[in-house]
C-alpha cells in the first residue's frame, strides 16, 4: 500500500487531506512542521509521495525540499507542493526547488486527489517492458530497476527525471516538442506549464552532461523541443 507524507501546518486542511487519501486505499503520515517532516522523510521507510506545504514553522518547504533532491536516498520521492501564493515566480521557484507538482490554496480535494494519482502511476505498477536495457556511450538506463548509470557511478534521478530521460533515449535522434513530452511524460491527468519540461531538462543536463552548459546528449532545436543524440 503507498505511503503518503501530508507536511502542512493547517489542521483542518492536513485533516481534510489525510481522509481523502486514506479514502482512496493510501496509508497517510503527517507532520506539523518542517523539522518533524524532514526527519519522516529520512526515517527508515521512505514516503511514496509527499505533499508538502511552503510555508512551514521551523523549516520552511522549499528548504525541504531541496534537501530531498540532493539526498540520493530520497531524490526519486515525487513531492506535490502547497502554497497561498499564486504568482508566476512562485510557481518558477517551487519547480525550481525540485516539486513536481503545485497546487494554489484554496484548491479542491478532487484536483489534489487526481494529481496525487497522476504521480503516483508515473512512479508505480508500470509494466514490465521488453527492451529492459538503454545505452548511449557511458551512459546506461535499467527501466525494470529504474537506474541510471553514467560509467560505473549510479545517477539519482526524481521519477519525472527518470521517465523524461527515457522518453528522450527511446526517441533517440528525433526531435520531441514540449507538448509531446508533456503528454508522454506528465499525461493530460492535469495541466502543467511547458516551462516544466525545460526545468527538468535542465535538472538532467546537470546529472548527465559533462558539460552541462554546453550539452551533447541532450540537444536543445529552437523553437521545438529537443533530441537525444547518441
Amino acid at each position: 500500500m503507498a505511503k503518503v507524507l501530508v507536511i502542512e501546518d493547517e489542521e483542518n486542511l492536513a485533516n481534510n487531506l489525510a481522509d481523502k487519501l486514506r479514502a482512496e486505499g493510501y496509508t497517510v503520515a503527517m507532520a506539523g512542521d518542517g523539522e518533524t517532516g524532514l526527519d519522516k522523510i529520512r526515517g527508515d521507510q521512505h514516503p511514496d509521495l509527499i505533499v508538502l506545504d511552503i510555508m512551514l514553522p521551523k523549516l520552511d518547504g522549499l528548504s525541504i525540499c531541496r534537501m530531498v533532491r540532493h539526498d540520493p536516498a530520497t531524490a526519486h520521492i515525487p513531492i506535490i507542493m502547497l502554497t497561498a501564493r499564486g504568482t508566476e515566480v512562485d510557481k518558477i521557484i517551487g519547480l525550481e526547488s525540485g516539486a513536481d507538482d503545485y497546487l494554489v490554496k484554496p484548491f479542491g480535494l478532487g484536483e489534489f486527489l487526481a494529481r496525487v494519482r497522476a504521480l503516483m502511476r508515473r512512479g508505480m505498477g508500470r509494466p514490465r517492458m521488453e527492451q529492459d536495457e538503454m545505452e548511449s556511450e557511458d551512459l546506461r538506463l535499467n527501466l525494470t530497476g529504474r537506474r541510471v548509470f553514467k560509467g560505473q557511478d549510479e545517477i539519482k534521478l526524481s521519477n519525472k527525471e527518470f521517465d523524461l530521460l527515457t522518453e528522450l533515449m527511446r526517441n533517440r535522434n528525433a526531435v520531441l516538442s514540449r507538448d509531446l513530452i508533456l503528454t508522454k511524460v506528465w499525461g493530460y491527468d492535469y495541466f502543467v506549464d511547458k516551462r516544466t519540461v525545460d526545468v527538468h531538462i535542465r535538472w538532467l543536463r546537470e546529472k548527465i552532461e559533462d558539460d552541462p552548459s554546453n550539452p551533447k546528449r541532450i540537444v536543445t532545436v529552437r523553437g521545438v523541443g529537443y533530441r537525444f543524440e547518441g
